[in-house]
C-alpha cells in the first residue's frame, strides 16, 4: 500500500473484505451509545388493595443496539512503521484520510493482526483484525465512556461480549448475534445490580424462559415474548406477599392460574393455610371457574366474575357448614346482605329456620372461636340429648386448656420433612398426624394405628391429604374416647375426662419426641418423600389384592409374605430381621419370643418397615477411616439421588439439596456426616435397584400367570361346552330311536276264517 490509495489486498484469491460493503456505506461513527430504558417492576396500584392484582404491562426498552462503526473505502494519507518492499508489513502506524488513525500489526498491505482503530470523532476500537475486518475479540469504547468487549464478527458484536453503559450503568454479559443480543444472556438494569434479567433474548428483546429480578425485590420466571411476561410463569411480589403462578398473557394474568395471598402469622398459629385463589383469571382479574382457600378454613368453588364471587357456587363455612346456590357480586343471591369471606372475617352462617340458627349461634359462642368448632357429633350422638350441650361445653374447655400446646404440636409435626420457611406455615398431613399418635404410643392400647385412623374417619384418605386444625383436635377427641371410655366409671362429662386423660397420659409426656426412620431425622425425611407417592400406590394394590373383608387391610403377614414373593430374604435380612423392624413401631407384632402378625399395619408403618429393610439390604458406603471425613462424594451421592424419578421435579429437589448442604456445613462430627451419606446411598439403591424394580417384575408375572390362567380356562370352557354339546347330540339321538314306531309290531294279527 502506498500513500494516498485504498487499502487493497495482495495477491491472495480471496478478495479484500471492505467493512463499507460489509456494514453500510456511513463513512462516520455514532457517537451516542446503546441507551435503554428500565421496565417497571410488575406491581400495579390493584395489587395492593385488591385480591388479585392486574400486573401492568412492562414498558417497552428502547434497547435498539447501536451499529458499530464501519471501515469504509480508506484512504491512507501517511504511514509510519514497518514495510516489505512497498507493501505495509509488520507494526506501523496508519492515517486516513478524514482522520482516522490505525496502529498495530499490518501484513502484506492490510490491517491483519493485533491493533487499534479510532475514529476521527473518537470512537475507538482496539483488538484483532483479519484482512482490514475488525473480527475476533476486541474492545469498542464509546466518547460516553460506553463500551463493549467481546467477540466481533465482520465488525459487529457476535459471540460472547460484555457491553456497558455509561449513561444508564446498563451491563449486559451473554450472546450475540449480529449486533444485537439474542440467545443466553443476563442484563443488569442498574449500577447497585438489584436489577436484573438472565434468561433467553431474541433480536434485542427478552423472548424465551427467563428470570426477572427488579429494584423493589419483586421476582418473575417464566416465559417472555417480545419483551413482556408472556406464557407460563411465576410472580413473586415481596413486600405485598403474594405469589401468581400460571398463565400470562402480554404482561398481564390471563388463563389459569393459582394467586396466593402469604399470611403474617404469629409462631404456632391454628391457621395452616395462605390465602389461595387456583381457577381461571381474565385480564388479570379472577373470572371463569376458580376455588378460593381462605386461611380460616373456609373454601368457595364456583364461577368468579370482575374478582367477584358471581354465578352457581358452594362455599363451606370455617364451621364445615356449606351453603351451594347462586352468588350476585360476593354475595349469596338468598341473603343479599351477606358477604362470606371478605377481609378474611368469619360471619356468623344465614339460616331461615330457628334451629339451625340456634346451632350456629352456639357454635360462634363456642369458647374455642368459631373457626376451631369441634367436629364431633358422632360421640355426641352416644350421648342423651338433654346432655349433649354439656357434654359439649365441657369438653371444648377441656381443650381449651391446652390449646397453646396443642397449636404447637400441629405446627411442629406440620413441619416435619419440610424446609423452615418464614413465609410458610405447612398444613399437618394425615402420614404427620399418625406419625404425632405413635409417638404417643396411642396404638399401644389394645389398637393398632390401622384401626385408629378407621375410626376418625369413614373415608380413605391419601396420607398426604391435609388436616385443619380443628379437624386435628376432634380426631383427638375421638381417639381419647374410644382408647378411655371403657375405663371411666362416670357417665358424666365423659368426652372431657377421656380427653384429659389421653392428654395426662400419652400427650403431654411424649408429643415432639419424634420416633421412627421417616421423620426422626430432617434428611431422611427429604430423601424419602422421592418414594412415598410410589409406596402408597403399592400399598393400595396390595390392600385391595389381599383383603376378603369390606375394610380393606394389610397386615403383617402379608409384609412378610410380600418380601418373600419379591425375592428379597437373604443373609442380612430375614424374616427375624423384619420382624424386629416391624415391632419398632408395633411391639404387639413381636416381643422377642412371640409374634401376632395377623395385626394390621398402616401406611406409616408400611413405610418406615421398607426404610427399615433399605438400611438392613443396602449396600453400605465402601471406604476406610480417612475417607470418612472426605466429603468430596457427597455431590455425587446428591446427584444420584435427583436423578431418583425422570417425573419428580428439579426445584424441590434443588431446594433439599442447598438446606442439606447447609445442614452438612453446621455438623461438626465427620462421623455423623458420614452416617447420613451412608444412609441416603442405601436408601436410594434399595427403592431404585431393588424394590420397585421387583415389584414391577412381580405385577408384571403375576399379569402374565392370570392371563395364562384366563387363556387356559376359556379353552377347557370352550372344550366343555363342546363335549356338552357332543353328549345331548348323543342322548338326543339315542330318545328318537326309542321313540320311533315298530310297524311290525303295530300291524293287526291276520284274520283267521
Amino acid at each position: 500500500m502506498t500513500k494516498g490509495h485504498k487499502m487493497k489486498s495482495s495477491n491472495r484469491s480471496t478478495p479484500e473484505p471492505t467493512l463499507s460493503k460489509v456494514l453500510g456505506q456511513s463513512s462516520t461513527s455514532s457517537v451516542v451509545s446503546e441507551s435503554i430504558t428500565e421496565p417497571d417492576d410488575g406491581r400495579d396500584s390493584r395489587s395492593a388493595v385488591c385480591s388479585s392484582s392486574a400486573v401492568s404491562q412492562h414498558t417497552n426498552e428502547h434497547d435498539q443496539c447501536r451499529k458499530v462503526p464501519i471501515l469504509h473505502h480508506i484512504i491512507v494519507e501517511r504511514y509510519e512503521g514497518d514495510k516489505c518492499g512497498e507493501m505495509f508489513h509488520g507494526e506501523g502506524v496508519a492515517y486516513f484520510q478524514g482522520g482516522h488513525i490505525y496502529k498495530g500489526s499490518f501484513s502484506h498491505g492490510l490491517m491483519h493482526g493485533s491493533g487499534e482503530y479510532i475514529w476521527s470523532d473518537g470512537l475507538k476500537y482496539q483488538g484483532d483484525f483479519k484482512f482490514n475486518v475488525p473480527m475476533g475479540h476486541g474492545t469498542y469504547t464509546w466518547l460516553d465512556g460506553s463500551t463493549y468487549e467481546g467477540e466481533i464478527h465482520q465488525g459487529v458484536r457476535h459471540g460472547v461480549g460484555m457491553y456497558k453503559c455509561f449513561k444508564t450503568s446498563t451491563v449486559y454479559r451473554g450472546q450475540w448475534y449480529l449486533g444485537k443480543r439474542q440467545g443466553q444472556g443476563v442484563m443488569y438494569y442498574n449500577q447497585a445490580s438489584t436489577s436484573w434479567y438472565k434468561g433467553d433474548w431474541v433480536n434485542n428483546r427478552r423472548e424465551g424462559w427467563g428470570k426477572r429480578c427488579y429494584p423493589s425485590g419483586n421476582v418473575y420466571e417464566g416465559q417472555w415474548k417480545n419483551n413482556v411476561r408472556h406464557g407460563e410463569g411465576t410472580m413473586r411480589w415481596v413486600q405485598l406477599d403474594q405469589q401468581y403462578s400460571g398463565q400470562w398473557v402480554n404482561g398481564i394474568q390471563d388463563g389459569k392460574g393459582t394467586h396466593t395471598w402469604f399470611c403474617k402469622r404469629v409462631p404456632c398459629s391454628q391457621y395452616p393455610r395462605m390465602n389461595e385463589y387456583t381457577g381461571e383469571f381474565v385480564q388479570g382479574m379472577r373470572h371463569g371457574r376458580g376455588q378460593f382457600l381462605y386461611a380460616s378454613g373456609a373454601v368457595y368453588s364456583g364461577e368468579w366474575k370482575h374478582d367477584k364471587k358471581h354465578g352457581q357456587g358452594r362455599y363451606t363455612f370455617e364451621n364445615g357448614r356449606v351453603y351451594e346456590g347462586e352468588f350476585n357480586k360476593d354475595c349469596m343471591a338468598e341473603f343479599p346482605a351477606f358477604t362470606p369471606g371478605l377481609s378474611g372475617i368469619t360471619t356468623p352462617f344465614p339460616d331461615e329456620n330457628d334451629s339451625s340458627k340456634k346451632s350456629s349461634q352456639s357454635s360462634t359462642n363456642s369458647p374455642l372461636g368459631s373457626d376451631m368448632v369441634l367436629n364431633i357429633q358422632s360421640l355426641l350422638n352416644r350421648v342423651p340429648e338433654a346432655h349433649r350441650d354439656q357434654e359439649l361445653k365441657q369438653v371444648e374447655y377441656a381443650v381449651l386448656r391446652h390449646i397453646g400446646l396443642l397449636r404447637e404440636i400441629y405446627s411442629f409435626y406440620s413441619s416435619l420433612g419440610h424446609e423452615q420457611s418464614p413465609d410458610k406455615i405447612f398444613p399437618l398431613t394425615h402420614l404427620q398426624f399418625s406419625r404425632f399418635l405413635m409417638d404417643c404410643k396411642v396404638h399401644q392400647h389394645r389398637v393398632t394405628q390401622a384401626q385408629i385412623e378407621r375410626l376418625i374417619t369413614d373415608q380413605v384418605h391419601s396420607p398426604f391429604t391435609a388436616i385443619l386444625p380443628r379437624e386435628c383436635i376432634s380426631y383427638i377427641v375421638i381417639v381419647a374416647y374410644h382408647i378411655c371410655h371403657k375405663d371411666i366409671e362416670s357417665s358424666n362429662n365423659i368426652l372431657a375426662t377421656c380427653f384429659s386423660k389421653l392428654m395426662r397420659q400419652n400427650i403431654i409426656p411424649n408429643a415432639k419426641n419424634v420416633k421412627g426412620s421417616l421423620f426422626c431425622h430432617p434428611v431422611h425425611a427429604a430423601v424419602a418423600c422421592h418414594y412415598s407417592d410410589r409406596c402408597w400406590e403399592i400399598y393400595q394394590a396390595l390392600c385391595k389384592a389381599n383383603s376378603i373383608q369390606p375394610d380393606q387391610i394389610l397386615t403383617a403377614r402379608l409384609f412378610v409374605w410380600l418380601l418373600k414373593d419379591l425375592c428379597l430374604y437373604d443373609s442380612e435380612l430375614t424374616v427375624s430381621k423384619v420382624l424386629e423392624i416391624l415391632s419398632v413401631n408395633s411391639p404387639a407384632i413381636h416381643d422377642g419370643i412371640y409374634s401376632n402378625l395377623d395385626l394390621e399395619i398402616s401406611f406409616l408403618e408400611f413405610f418406615e418397615a421398607l426404610l427399615g429393610c433399605a438400611e438392613v439390604k443396602g449396600q453400605r458406603i465402601q471406604t476406610d477411616v480417612e475417607s470418612q471425613t472426605d466429603t468430596s462424594h457427597w455431590d455425587d451421592t446428591v446427584k444420584n439421588i435427583t436423578e431418583l424419578s425422570s417425573n419428580q421435579a428439579v426445584s424441590s429437589f434443588e431446594m433439599f439439596q442447598s438446606s442439606l448442604s447447609e445442614e452438612m456445613e453446621q455438623r461438626q462430627s465427620p462421623v455423623l456426616a458420614f452416617k447420613e451419606k451412608d444412609w441416603i446411598q442405601k436408601t436410594q439403591q434399595f427403592f431404585t435397584q431393588i424394590f420397585f424394580p421387583a415389584y414391577e417384575h412381580s405385577v408384571k408375572e403375576k399379569r402374565l400367570k392370570l392371563r395364562e390362567k384366563n387363556r387356559s380356562a376359556l379353552a377347557d370352557a370352550d372344550k366343555e361346552r363342546h363335549t356338552e354339546q357332543l353328549e345331548a347330540e348323543e342322548r338326543q339321538g339315542e330318545d328318537g330311536d326309542r321313540e320311533a314306531p315298530n310297524n311290525d309290531a303295530n300291524r293287526s294279527p291276520p284274520f283267521l276264517p
